[in-house]
């Protein structure tokens, strides 16, 4: 099936669960247009919240005009692919274009955080598929955190459509990502205080 059928099927999944009760997310993956029912957790958001906030700040000096959102869709119709990432480093001013989303070339960094909700779904999700599909959109860096286990995957170095490093980290650990470094000290880990 075409690019331009899958994203028509996609819209529609999209029309569609704007209708039905909860939060949904539609995608375009290896096997096509795909509706799942969203599951954010207070963790989840709040750990999206504070990189957002400190990739923002730091984003000023080192790519200005560029920010870190949270919900903009992406896609590489060359490819077939449309991702909705937790946040997406992308210059501002895409947010103001027309359409759905955003052109993948001009992402330089995305971030997935492992959900509660599913642990065998999201880890074949987040750490197969979206590890295949970011660097074939030809995204430099992705990040995934894992607030099951306290883990931080680093991808980069882009070779070949695949990223050729994986530095891992904990909870707690300074991380660089890319050109910027995220502190992680106040992440949470689900089902555990403090």
């Amino acid at each position: 099936m075409d690019y331009a059928r899958m994203r028509a099927i996609a819209e529609d999944l999209g029309a569609y669960a704007e209708r039905l009760e909860g939060t949904w997310s539609v995608e375009i993956g290896p096997s096509g247009p795909v509706l799942a029912m969203v599951y954010p957790s207070k963790r989840h958001e709040g750990t999206i919240r504070r990189i957002c906030k400190q990739l923002d700040a730091q984003l000023l000096g080192t790519h200005p005009g560029h920010i870190c959102a949270s919900g903009p869709e992406i896609e590489h119709p060359a490819i077939g692919r449309m991702r909705r990432p937790d946040a997406v480093v992308i210059p501002e001013a895409t947010l103001d274009e027309e359409g759905l989303a955003v052109d993948a070339t001009q992402a330089l960094a995305v971030v997935e955080i492992v959900s509660p909700s599913d642990p065998s779904n999201d880890y074949d999700y987040d750490y197969d598929e979206k590890l295949a599909d970011y660097p074939a959109m030809g995204i430099p860096h992705y990040m995934i955190v894992d607030p099951r286990t306290g883990t931080i995957q680093v991808h980069s170095d882009l070779c070949k459509g695949r990223y050729s490093n994986k530095e891992p980290y904990i909870f707690g650990d300074s991380v660089p990502f890319g050109p910027w470094t995220v502190e992680t000290s106040e992440f949470r880990r689900y089902g555990r205080d403090g």
